[in-house]
């Protein structure tokens, strides 16, 4: 077997060892099932994973997580660990989207009152809620609106009307990272990203009404308000063309001074700078003003949808227990303390289609569920089951403290346009239930659940493993896309 193969250490545990000739650095874990990895190994997402083991001051292992798929640079479903002095920041370990991610509401409406008026309330949803690509928020900002935003994330549209208080209580970060700096983005990405302010945007976003249908662990449910048979919303978006423009204008910005650093990579799309020089400083607290807008956006369209079941059910947001469960990013890099090979070490966190799952007792976690450990959102695609999970302790010996954001894409948007219709995606969806309202046509077939891995084969090596474990399954039965 090549050394560059992938062998199996455990169950859903293979890994590449380090090779020098290959410029690794660290090896290689790979989280999967033969099945998934099979997937894995059919485009450059193995590839891409050993190429990040190359980056100058990456420690102990790069991963690919069980939704692991080719992405740019980075595999999406990768996570890579940087020492905070000495290692690298890569604006293609966070992605384009930068803190892409998910927040989950609860209710205390059960499926046959919301099915009873279903087509009304995703069409008031829809109507509500701007989508699709290029769109534009309901709100106009001017720059130094929006460079509160950027600086204030979940708290200015808090502030402005949109939400509750508490609900910054449990998103990540409580929704505002501190050191975002507004004067190291670009006029462009504030010329995209202002209109857009407020709007679920295009591709794989969505909103999703969802009913409970399994339980898998009562005291974390309970804890979360999450029963059996009631109803959830998932929202699904980011920083729309604000993050995009700030990855790209870094990126840029990375290429030109590896020279500088020395730094020699196999693939351009890795470019990286070191954390602690100015290119990386700015990088990271532009990064930073992207991931407080995505964490306003959210909030703004939880604060929408919270209106739109008050008008269609004739209840206010607290008869209905509109409550915010969580909040989690998928495209992320932030600085966090692990333990390496028994050393507490400061380490830059590389979360690339990857969503943190700390165990209980880390301080991150609201004091909510800090003892209990952090809630996990996984997504399916529009006609399968999401999941509830919960970190645990394994994860930060595996992964770094990270798991699965979604099923993982498997076949590619230009395939799934030739080869599924609208009408047939709406059939396959209408006989599962599912009442769906999207803008276009691409936004339908694009997303068509077969472009995509099984959701419940990727949660349950995350399972199997005891990187984030099961605590409630839940299925779509209203979808809106852009």
């Amino acid at each position: 077997m090549s050394s560059a193969n992938p062998k199996k250490i455990g169950e859903n545990h293979y890994q590449i060892d380090a090779d020098s000739n290959l410029g690794m650095k660290v090896p290689v874990r790979i989280y999967a099932n033969e099945t998934l990895l099979q997937k894995m190994l059919s485009d450059r997402t193995i590839m891409q994973a050993r190429n990040v083991a190359s980056i100058p001051g990456i420690v102990s292992h790069s991963v690919v997580l069980p939704d692991g798929h080719e992405g740019y640079g980075f595999p999406v479903g990768g996570v890579a660990a940087m020492d905070a002095e000495e290692g690298m920041i890569s604006p293609g370990g966070v992605g384009y989207d930068i803190n892409c991610g998910v927040r989950l509401l609860r209710s205390n409406l059960n499926e046959q009152t919301v099915r009873s008026k279903l087509k009304d309330l995703v069409n008031d949803l829809f109507s509500s809620i701007p989508s699709g690509v290029g769109s534009k928020g309901a709100v106009r900002l001017t720059n130094s609106e929006l460079d509160e935003v950027l600086v204030n994330g979940v708290n200015w549209a808090i502030e402005h009307g949109y939400g509750s208080s508490n609900d910054s209580d449990v998103c990540e970060e409580n929704g505002k990272i501190l050191n975002a700096d507004p004067n190291k983005v670009s006029d462009k990405a504030r010329k995209r990203g202002a209109p857009q302010l407020g709007s679920l945007g295009s591709g794989n976003h969505f909103l999703e009404i969802q009913k409970v249908e399994e339980i898998h662990d009562e005291e974390a449910a309970n804890r979360m308000g999450i029963k059996e048979g009631t109803i959830t919303v998932l929202i699904h978006c980011g920083s729309r063309g604000f993050g995009h423009q700030v990855c790209s204008d870094y990126l840029r910005v990375a290429e030109q001074a590896m020279e500088k650093y020395n730094i020699n990579l196999p693939d351009r799309e890795l470019a990286c700078v070191p954390n602690n020089s100015e290119e990386g400083e700015s990088y990271r607290k532009a990064m930073f003003t992207a991931l407080n807008f995505a964490w306003s956006n959210r909030q703004m369209i939880t604060h929408w949808t919270r209106k739109s079941f008050e008008r269609v059910f004739s209840q206010t947001e607290s008869d209905l227990d509109m409550k915010l469960v969580y909040d989690v990013a998928h495209n992320i890099a932030k600085v966090e303390k692990h333990n390496v090979n028994g050393e507490e070490r400061k380490l830059v966190v590389h979360r690339k289609g990857a969503t943190r799952a700390f165990p209980s007792n880390r301080n991150e976690i609201p004091s909510k569920y800090r003892d209990l450990g952090q809630p996990v959102l996984v997504p399916g695609s529009m006609g399968t089951s999401s999941w509830i999970l919960l970190g645990k302790s394994n994860s930060m010996d595996l992964s770094f403290g990270s798991t699965a954001h979604g099923a993982g894409r498997t076949m590619s948007r230009s395939k799934a346009r030739r080869n599924f219709t609208e009408d047939s995606v709406k059939k396959s969806l209408n006989d599962k239930g599912i009442f769906i309202k999207a803008l276009t046509r691409d936004g339908v077939v694009e997303e068509t659940p077969q472009a995509y891995k099984d959701v419940d084969s990727v949660v349950n090596v995350s399972h199997n493993l005891g990187i984030a474990t099961k605590v409630a399954k839940l299925v779509p039965i209203g979808v809106i896309k852009g």
